[in-house]
């Protein structure tokens, strides 16, 4: 089974692009299952019910999130009702919502888990150790770590921790796309980043000149989501749900 999995969903541009390139390579039948990180579908926040609805109706199975899960409070009851969208897993225990969650398939189950990174993040439970925890429990093969973090250090690290344990590990968060996807030794398919669903001509999704000014002046700015020249960013793995090995890992970036 051939698994888009999109890096970061960026305002109206992202969502418009992500719809388009999704339907152009389902009709070409480069891909079977999407799965996408929508942490900033609302202009550059964490979504409102309708879009994460809007999102998941385009033939998503599943959508994850990251440090601005709750931005939008009316998020809360879709959180703790819909098992296709998933919070950090390494967030408090009261937190909403569900930091696992298993999508199933006619070839097989799929186990997605979305973890959080701690260095230059806000605090949260270790992911390494929830990561322990959460794999006691999990009873599929197939299983697809989501790490939101910002250190590459922190992403790498966890790729090996992982590695031969999990199917596949994606970073996200950083909104810029890394250019070492491999098959770690232990079989695991990863990338540091996946990049960014949404517009290139910006600063990671912002507007260029009030984030230029910000850095130039030290005067705060206001950071409107950019629109121009949108592309979708991520990868596409080919996956044995039978036995829950990675048999490639394709990053790819595409344009409408």
């Amino acid at each position: 089974m051939k698994i888009l999995f999109t890096g970061d969903m960026v305002g109206g541009a992202g969502r418009r692009v992500f719809q388009r390139v999704t339907e152009r390579l389902r009709s070409e039948g480069r891909i079977d299952l999407i799965f996408a990180n929508a942490e900033n579908s609302a202009g550059g926040r964490g979504p409102s019910p309708e879009i994460a609805e809007s999102i998941l109706g385009s033939g998503v199975s599943a959508i994850t999130l990251g440090d601005h899960s709750f931005d939008d409070k009316k998020l809360i009851p879709l959180l703790q009702t819909d098992p296709r969208i998933v919070r950090p897993a390494n967030l408090p225990s009261e937190a909403a919502g569900r930091g696992m969650t298993t999508i199933e398939t006619d070839e097989g189950s799929i186990c997605l888990i979305l973890l959080v990174g701690r260095v230059f993040m806000d605090p949260v439970d270790c992911p390494f150790r929830t990561a322990d925890r959460l794999l006691n429990l999990v009873k599929t093969k197939t299983i697809f770590v989501d790490f939101h973090a910002e250190a590459t250090s922190e992403k790498i690290a966890l790729g090996r921790y992982l590695d031969g344990r999990v199917t596949a590990l994606f970073g996200t968060h950083t909104h810029v796309q890394t250019s070492d996807e491999t098959i770690l030794p232990n079989g695991t398919a990863y990338i540091t980043d996946l990049g960014m669903t949404g517009p290139k001509d910006s600063v990671i999704g912002r507007e260029v000149e009030p984030v230029v000014q910000r850095f130039v002046t030290g005067m705060p700015q206001k950071y409107d989501v950019a629109k121009k020249d949108p592309a979708l960013e991520g990868v596409i793995v080919d996956v044995n749900l039978s036995t829950g090995k990675a048999l490639s890992i394709e990053r790819i970036r595409e344009r409408a």
